[in-house]
């Protein structure tokens, strides 16, 4: 797969896993992980052969947060002493394009897992956050971080982690900055389940990913659709929509495939047509 400078792309069968892959900076994302993200989402999405996506990080944590310092020179209107209106809006626009990278993440037709070792801090939760599952090893470690340095967190955090952990414990992370152990996590649904150790983690993520992979790819993608639209909308709004995506999905290959293998006593074989 391609070469990228942040991230490192391997498929085990029809898993994609996309490593943060700065592990001498602890992974933290200099402007190759905020640049590379669309084309690599981008090309898992295009590829009829992934099913199902994990991030990872490698090295000893997941993802220390934002290169604060590398950052400043590709988005120098964040050092500006006496900022003007000019330099103002160019920041809103430089922001809206780092969001751009947890959004591929969220939109990409694939189900995405994140397997979360060691530090998730700052951007590193902004990501993790913006994907479907969330799998962790017990040396875990999560904070929203900004408060602690004097910003806000602005690229996708403050909008997600509320509808993943609820409105009280999502305000509490982000004006305390405080850190989340890996149990902690889990009693609030921010993980869906700890793992020993990374190992551990890396096997789980692989394994439900395989599960996800073996059922229809269409329905699976459709799944993730209809909740990605329903999120925010009342329930008539989105059962509204699920009803024009099931019209449009059915019937199928992947419905006639599944009759016949239950009628044949043997597993499907789905190819998302």
């Amino acid at each position: 797969m391609s070469n990228y400078t942040f991230y490192k792309v391997e498929r085990k069968g029809p898993v994609a896993w996309v490593y943060l892959n700065r592990p001498e900076k602890n992974n933290a994302m200099h402007l190759p992980a905020w640049t590379e993200a669309e084309p690599v989402f981008a090309s898992m999405d295009a590829d009829p052969d992934i099913r199902v996506v994990v991030i990872a990080g490698k090295g000893k944590c997941f993802c220390a947060g934002l290169d604060l310092l590398e950052m400043a020179s590709a988005v120098p209107e964040l050092a500006e002493p006496h900022p003007r209106g000019g330099s103002k809006w160019r920041l809103v626009r430089k922001v809206r394009e780092l969001q751009e990278t947890m959004n591929v993440i969220e939109r990409c037709r694939k189900p995405v897992i994140a397997a979360i070792h060691g530090y998730c801090i700052g951007a590193g939760l902004d990501m993790a956050a913006s994907c479907d599952i969330r799998l962790c090893s017990a040396d875990a470690v999560f904070s929203l971080r900004e408060a602690a340095i004097g910003i806000v967190a602005d690229v996708g955090a403050l909008q997600r982690l509320p509808r993943i952990i609820g409105q009280g414990i999502a305000r509490e992370l982000a004006f305390s900055a405080a850190f989340v152990d890996a149990q902690r996590a889990k009693r609030v649904l921010l993980v869906n389940d700890v793992f020993k150790d990374r190992d551990e983690l890396m096997a789980a993520a692989q394994a439900m990913a395989e599960t996800i992979a073996d059922n229809s790819p269409l329905a699976v993608q459709a799944a993730k659709d209809v909740l990605n639209y329903s999120t925010g909308r009342p329930v008539e709004d989105g059962l509204r929509y699920v009803a024009g995506i099931s019209a449009n999905i059915i019937p199928s290959a992947d419905l006639m495939e599944a009759m016949t293998a239950f009628a044949e006593k043997r597993k499907p074989k789905f190819t998302g047509e």
